[in-house]
């Protein structure tokens, strides 16, 4: 009981003691919470109405992109521009078909199997263009053949896995157009179900043909702007702000954006470091002009273009190596030459020209034998059996091949980045065989029977060896100019620094302006992702670090200058004061020409009070006349004169884009042709639907879309 007692006499210290617990305990979890609700976010790619995308599930949507365009393009890989295109692509794509999904959900618009069925039998959609499913016959899509493809996909599975391998990838690339098809059919029938709210009728159609092709002509007084100089217009505050009141709307931005100020330093070779290079190419043409295979000293110098040793098309040389080949003697090394538009020192040496097809048709086939003697045995029997009058396609079939024909062209192989010695007697063969000639090719694995069957377009082949390399700066270059920026850097920590010192080290202060997360970089300069992050978290006049960037080739400072929060831009701001006073300039000099004409009535008068008077024809009111006097074009102007009867003088001076104009109606007549209600309403449908193509804007302003590729890309 005096336990008891103890307990209850210190009860208000147990429950402090309960509570504090239980307090560290909670936050304890909201700490852990909020710790991956940060790291959640950290993965997020972006968000489309409410709906997040991470990094994984946006990188795999990149992937396959790239993977389909490398298939169609038929190349190993994309440079970073050309991957930069492919991620906006897949977030246009992304944020589009999510916005779409969602307004055709609302509507109850789907894209059913037997739509797509139906698209697939037609085979006009582009998009099946671009499949090998195609007709070779009639040059169109062929639905039989994907029929085909996919009950031999599904048979491939887990026989041949090298035969499998290829079925998976093709398979892959169709799932990719399916896919598409569907997304493209669901927009167009949203597009079509928008733009059929938009309807004509005869009266429409009849009024519309008239504004088509009734013509005008005028005598025109032009009394531009440009005739008052601004010193004599006076603009008052109230009156850029009513007029920034009345154009509000343009000023409005859906995504945050920022400006910099910043110092970018390219480093380049000093003249020490094009000397040192000149001097290595010397001896590089002295060994060429020696070597009676060049391939040794092409690989030894590291040149950017290699060796194969084959024939091939100019095609396959840059464009200054090209230019020299028709110049140069077989045998001829050519002086070293520097380029300045991709910044090499350039030598050539010209082994060989030749005429040879550039397409070539063949068929082979292939022995593979125990041993290489037993290999070249059968095959030396195959090619007296073929000399004897035996068929090809048959003797293949008897080796489990198809021995059928094929094409080769010189594009095929001849950007090869190296080539093996098989290959390369491979190749050789097939360019100097005559049509009908056989040969038996014996290779390290093996053999080969091949027998070319025609060859096409003969063009000049050239056999080049090239030494290009790029004119680059050294560790010592690249140090100097390092230490030199960092010092400025650290000496100049804010931005009135910057901008007051910058000219005196040596540095030009640039501006860039408007930058978005959805940019790939900074001010145009290749690997600036950090300092894109920094940018993004940075605040307003923020020096950034020192940035190593570009193509290890950049040293960059920014300052953050403005935050252009998202929604309507300030009057204050730069940029939209400069177009609020161009438009209060504007109205402020129409008024004083209206004031000087004011009571003019005939383009005489007007002439006497300064203006410019020309003849003007063909004007109709579908299409803005443009008036050579002020340079612009006048959308006002055509329908002022629309609604002027001929013979008649304007009832007002007319308020353009670059003066004030006054004109007589002379003529009215119409162009040749005739009415069909039924064509023009047709017409007027078609440009409902180009208007209602603009819906995209509005719902992707309404959608709440944050974009942070920058964070990741």
């Amino acid at each position: 009981m005096a336990a008891l007692g103890k307990i209850r006499s210190r009860g208000g210290l147990l429950i402090g003691i309960i509570a504090l617990g239980l307090f560290a305990f909670i936050a304890e979890e909201m700490v852990r919470s909020c710790e991956t609700t940060k790291n959640d976010q950290r993965q997020q790619v972006g968000e489309v109405l409410g709906e997040k995308i991470n990094f994984q599930e946006f990188q795999k949507l990149v992937d396959e992109n790239t993977e389909i365009i490398k298939m169609q393009q038929g190349t190993e890989n994309l440079n970073e521009d050309q991957l930069n295109q492919v991620k906006d692509m897949v977030w246009s794509t992304y944020v589009q078909t999510k916005i779409i999904e969602k307004e055709a959900k609302e509507l109850g618009l789907t894209v059913t199997d037997g739509e797509l069925q139906n698209i697939l039998k037609q085979g006009t959609n582009p998009l099946l263009m671009n499949t090998p499913f195609i007709n070779q016959q009639t040059g169109r899509f062929d639905v039989n053949q994907l029929q085909k493809f996919l009950a031999e996909y599904k048979a491939q599975q887990g026989v041949n896995p090298q035969m499998a391998q290829q079925y998976n990838s093709l398979y892959k690339y169709w799932n990719f157009i399916e896919k598409t098809l569907r997304q493209q059919t669901l927009a167009q029938k949203y597009q079509a179900l928008l733009g059929s709210c938009f309807i004509s009728n005869a009266i429409e159609a009849k009024a519309s043909f008239k504004e088509e092709n009734e013509e005008a002509q005028v005598e025109l007084a032009a009394l531009p702007y440009s005739s008052i100089d601004d010193s004599k217009v006076t603009i008052e505050k109230s009156d850029l702000k009513a007029k920034y009141n009345e154009l509000k709307p343009r000023f409005e931005q859906f995504v945050e954006a920022r400006d910099i100020k910043y110092i970018d330093i390219e480093v380049v070779p000093s003249a020490a470091d094009r000397a040192a290079i000149k001097k290595d190419f010397e001896a590089y043409h002295n060994d060429m002009v020696a070597a009676a295979d060049p391939a040794e000293v092409v690989r030894k110098s590291a040149s950017l273009i290699p060796y194969l040793g084959l024939p091939v098309t100019k095609a396959a040389y840059p464009m200054d190596i090209a230019a020299q080949l028709d110049s140069m003697a077989v045998g001829q090394t050519s002086r070293v030459f520097n380029n300045a538009q991709d910044n090499t020192m350039n030598i050539v040496k010209l082994v060989s020209k030749t005429q040879m097809p550039d397409s070539i048709q063949y068929r082979q086939i292939q022995v593979a034998a125990e041993t290489p003697e037993a290999s070249k045995a059968t095959a030396d029997s195959i090619y007296r059996a073929l000399a004897a009058g035996a068929d090809f396609e048959a003797l293949a079939k008897k080796y489990n091949q198809t021995g059928e024909k094929l094409w080769i062209t010189t594009a095929q192989y001849q950007a090869a980045p190296s080539m093996d010695k098989d290959t390369k007697n491979f190749i050789n063969s097939l360019n100097t065989l005559s049509a009908n000639e056989t040969k038996v090719i014996n290779f390290t694995q093996g053999s080969v029977v091949l027998q070319v069957v025609d060859r096409k377009a003969m063009v000049n082949k050239y056999v080049a060896a090239v030494v290009k390399k790029t004119i680059e700066f050294s560790k010592d270059t690249y140090s100097a100019a390092y230490n030199k920026f960092s010092s400025f850097v650290s000496a100049n920590d804010t931005e009135e620094k910057i901008v007051k010192n910058a000219a005196k080290a040596g540095y030009t202060v640039r501006e860039a302006n408007d930058i978005t997360t959805a940019q790939h970089n900074l001010a145009g300069i290749h690997s600036t992702r950090d300092a894109m992050k920094w940018l993004f978290e940075a605040k307003e006049k923020e020096v950034s670090p020192m940035y190593e960037c570009g193509d290890n080739n950049h040293l960059l400072v920014a300052v953050l200058d403005k935050i252009h929060a998202k929604g309507y831009r300030d009057l204050d701001d730069a940029q939209v004061m400069d177009m609020v006073k161009a438009e209060v300039m504007k109205d402020k000099k129409a008024e004083m020409l209206m004031e000087k004409v004011k009571g003019v009535k005939s383009v005489n008068e007007a002439k006497a009070k300064g203006a410019t008077v020309t003849a003007i024809s063909q004007v109709t009111f579908a299409a803005p006349v443009f008036v050579t006097a002020t340079g612009s074009t006048e959308p006002a102007l055509s329908g002022a004169i629309a609604a002027t009867a001929k013979g008649k003088f304007c009832k007002a001076p007319v308020k353009g884009n670059a003066g004030v104009y006054l004109f007589s109606v002379t003529g009215k007549t119409m162009r040749p042709g005739k009415l069909d209600i039924k064509t023009q309403e047709a017409k007027l449908n078609q440009r409902a639907m180009q208007m209602a193509a603009g819906y995209m804007s509005e719902l992707y302003a309404n959608a709440k879309i944050v974009d942070n590729r920058y964070l990741f890309f």
